[in-house]
């Protein structure tokens, strides 16, 4: 494992009347980073780069706004020095008036943003940073229901509540999106920023971030580890992860087995549970998901570069297993990819 002291410290905020799933939602997603998308690959999690844990002005545990218990990690003055601090949600009514109701929380705030610490907010959580003076002069979003309390009580702050997103701060380190379920979209800037866009891309294809109306199928991955009860198919897959473009693979990797073909093709489906040309396309399509995300090549250039000389073929078998065409993933994830590279950094 990492050790704690490298790692990245994200506090995540437990104040009264939050949401017990937006605090543990966001201390999973940050768990998750370098540990899932490696089990599911690899059949060994990996360590993340992240240590969330959740912190409350006293440390006790108190029901959260659902009735759901929450144990917080740390007292704010007991938690370790952050470099990350998130806050979720703020539970107040729109029309009550805020200032003076959280100094030990906004003093905490200001120390560690002085400190270097980067902040996002979700929701209303952006009234406890606006609170703190951290937002003045500066550009803003919140929940909907919270833009109007926060223009009339903090005028300074430049609203913008049609943006889903703002990044402003000393620095860029003050991330805020709107409400719903907008603290995902948080966490995989931060991902993004402090552990780069691909972290951030398998956080989100793991747990079919923002894209539920379409299925998995989308962020479907090859999740087979190599097989290591069978040598020789195991170095067959070690083969074909690094030659899969190349013509006829299947007829190589039969040739590099020593095997007859059909005993070569039973014991690859037993080790895998795939036939060889299934996993073969599998890797293809792998590959193809990441330069549509990532280049700006024709859709025709991706399909040869992966291994099909019919970029037809490619097309309808691409649809077939993903759900989308090509063009349509691209749309769908390049997009992702690139407000990911343009707000994460």
């Amino acid at each position: 494992m990492t050790d704690s002291d490298t790692r990245i410290h994200v506090a995540i905020f437990a104040l009264p009347g939050a949401t017990a799933s937006t605090v543990y939602g966001m201390y999973d997603l940050f768990a998750s980073c370098g540990r899932d998308w490696e089990f599911l690959v690899d059949g060994e999690p990996g360590p993340s780069p992240f240590e969330p844990f959740t912190v409350s002005a006293d440390g006790r545990r108190f029901q959260a706004g659902n009735g759901v218990w929450i144990e917080p990690d740390y007292a704010l003055d007991d938690s370790p020095a952050p470099d990350v601090i998130c806050i979720p949600e703020l539970l107040v009514d729109p029309n009550e008036d805020p200032r003076g109701r959280f100094k030990s929380e906004t003093a905490w705030l200001r120390r560690h943003y002085a400190a270097g610490a980067t902040f996002a907010t979700a929701c209303s959580g952006a009234l406890l940073v606006a609170e703190a003076g951290l937002l003045d002069g500066e550009d803003a979003t919140t929940h909907w229901g919270y833009v109007e309390s926060l223009r009339s009580r903090y005028p300074t702050i430049r609203m913008h509540p049609n943006r889903a997103l703002v990044v402003s701060g000393e620095a860029q380190r003050i991330v805020m999106a709107g409400g719903g379920t907008s603290w995902m979209d948080v966490a995989l800037l931060l991902i993004a920023r402090f552990a780069g866009v691909e972290a951030a891309m398998r956080v989100a294809r793991v747990n079919l971030i923002d894209w539920h109306d379409i299925g998995q199928q989308p962020f479907a991955a090859l999740t087979l580890a190599r097989q290591v009860d069978d040598a020789v198919i195991a170095g067959c897959q070690a083969w074909v992860a690094e030659h899969y473009d190349q013509d006829s693979p299947v007829a190589a990797m039969v040739e590099r087995s020593g095997l007859a073909e059909r005993t070569f093709k039973r014991r690859f489906a037993n080790a895998t549970g795939l036939s060889p040309m299934e996993y073969v396309h599998t890797l293809r399509l792998e590959e193809a998901k990441q330069m549509l995300e990532a280049s700006k090549l024709p859709v025709e250039g991706v399909a040869n570069e992966v291994g099909y000389e019919d970029a037809s073929f490619f097309g309808r078998l691409f649809r077939r297993k993903v759900g989308l065409t090509p063009a349509q993933y691209r749309r769908r994830f390049g997009s992702l990819r690139k407000a990911l590279q343009s707000t994460g950094h």
